[in-house]
């Protein structure tokens, strides 16, 4: 028998909910994992209020990364065994599968070996902040040396990440954040530039740390109106990407000056990459080469108890974390 996390209709911390029962044998293609951590994503709390890229099939188990041991394999698995200490990395739909739980059924492409420099609860921490930054930022925007890559909503997960790949790739991080006292964390965690919105201009900022030339690169999370301030604060033929909706206003654009700078707004998710089986090995590769140099390294705010997990959802949805909140087993 094991715990797993289920909701049965939509709503806030409080409809998540324990449910035992006997987990069945993997079919097909399919690993079963006894869970040792869990890394929690901001996909999953509107997943729970049905607010995600896709409708929730209730009653729906959620949660895309885990680190544990293998318990068994299915048919057709191949390169992971029982006993194996593997990961998961997001790459399936919450409405077929899930890492909620003591002990997980996933398919055998989202999993891969675990570090071995890292806990369990780092490596349940790394997979999607890095794979949907790398997948912008590397496979698509291709930034290096002398580039300047815009990071608002810096001190979340995927945003230090964002921080760490600019710097590995050679370009220069410039963080955005509203609050001063996150400042001289981001700056300890890598960023070459923190602009503080509460205080300084956005624009005026970030065309004086680029020399007037504005940056080639943002990577928003946020949206809302303050997303043309970022299209202003571009260089020529630069790009954005937006890969969130933190803000739950309009998103407005600048067309007259967007068509003046040339410049490239693109919608983003980590699917691109790990959808697909050579952009997903590609992926692994660099972040795991990253994480031997020490290039890459997990960010961990706070760790909580399974049983914990409504105070879990409850934390996250007060947007005070730095770095990633991880759930042990």
């Amino acid at each position: 028998m094991s715990r797993t996390v289920k909701f049965a209709k939509a709503g806030g911390p409080e409809v998540l909910e324990f449910v035992e029962a006997a987990v069945p044998a993997p079919g097909p293609g399919e690993v079963r994992i006894k869970v040792k951590a869990i890394g929690i994503n901001r996909a999953e709390a509107m997943w729970r209020a049905d607010a995600y890229i896709e409708p929730v099939k209730f009653p729906a188990g959620l949660g895309y990364e885990a680190a544990g041991i293998v318990d068994a394999v299915g048919a057709d698995v191949a390169g992971i065994a029982p006993g194996d200490a593997v990961n998961v990395i997001p790459s399936f739909s919450m409405n077929q599968y899930f890492t909620y739980g003591e002990t997980i059924i996933v398919p055998g492409y989202a999993v891969v070996r675990h570090p071995a420099s890292l806990s369990f609860a780092e490596a349940a921490s790394v997979w999607m902040m890095f794979v949907t930054a790398y997948g912008a930022l590397i496979e698509d925007a291709k930034v290096t040396h002398g580039d300047f890559v815009v990071v608002p909503a810096a001190s979340s997960s995927v945003g230090l990440a964002a921080i760490q790949i600019a710097n590995y790739a050679g370009a220069t991080s410039i963080a955005v954040t509203r609050h001063a006292s996150k400042k001289q964390a981001l700056l300890d965690a890598g960023a070459a530039h923190v602009v503080v919105t509460d205080e300084t201009d956005l624009v005026e900022e970030i065309m004086r740390i680029t020399n007037g030339q504005g940056a080639r690169v943002a990577f928003d999370p946020v949206g809302g109106p303050n997303f043309a301030k970022l299209i202003s604060a571009l260089s020529f033929k630069g790009i954005a990407f937006i890969y969130g909706a933190l803000d739950e206003r309009e998103t407005t654009l600048p067309v007259l000056e967007m068509i003046a700078k040339v410049i490239t707004v693109k919608a983003h998710n980590i699917w691109l990459t790990s959808g697909d089986e050579t952009r997903r090995k590609a992926a692994v590769e660099f972040v795991l080469g990253g994480l031997e140099s020490g290039a890459l390294k997990p960010v961990i705010d706070r760790t909580f108890g399974f049983d914990e997990i409504v105070d879990v959802h409850r934390y996250l949805e007060t947007n005070g974390q730095f770095g990633k909140i991880v759930v042990t087993v």
